[in-house]
């Protein structure tokens, strides 16, 4: 066997093996482990198809819209696109235990599955925020961001009793 043709068997093989790799993926059952990342507007155009696979639902938490019952530990919210009039949005139902974080207006990402009753069943939420800590610069912004914080606390409680 010469050198040439050697290497020519070795590219053929070579050839081989990486199209019956590609062959698996594209042909083979690996998309039903797929999980699909989607806005509510994207979930929303995607019609049947949306219904019965995993999904990670991400956009923020619509004013107004949370419902937790304590009772239960159920957890109902809409998720929103952007706070634009008219944004798509998808009602939430979970058994989770929002973290501690969990607020209007904040951004989430939801796995669950989306029914045809047009309801997101959650299974795990998380909380998006920024990793970022800036400093506050002077007393009034101390007493600002405390404020701030108090008025959130009241607002959340607010919205979680039944």
């Amino acid at each position: 066997m010469t050198q040439q043709t050697r290497n020519r068997l070795i590219a053929v093989v070579s050839l081989l093996v990486a199209g019956a790799g590609l062959s698996l993926v594209a042909f083979g059952n690996i998309g039903e482990n797929l999980v699909y990342y989607w806005r509510p507007s994207e979930m929303m155009a995607q019609g049947e198809k949306a219904y019965g696979p995993t999904i990670r639902l991400g956009g923020q938490v619509q004013p107004g819209s949370i419902q937790w019952n304590e009772q239960h530990t159920t957890l109902q919210f809409r998720v929103m696109d952007d706070e634009q009039p008219g944004a798509a949005h998808v009602l939430v139902r979970t058994t989770e235990v929002p973290p501690q974080m969990f607020r209007e207006r904040i951004g989430v990402v939801v796995e669950g599955t989306f029914d045809q009753s047009q309801v997101f069943q959650g299974s795990r939420l998380m909380v998006n925020h920024s990793n970022e800590y800036r400093a506050p610069k002077t007393d009034d912004d101390v007493k600002k961001m405390f404020e701030d914080m108090k008025k959130q606390e009241a607002t959340t409680a607010a919205a979680r009793t039944p």
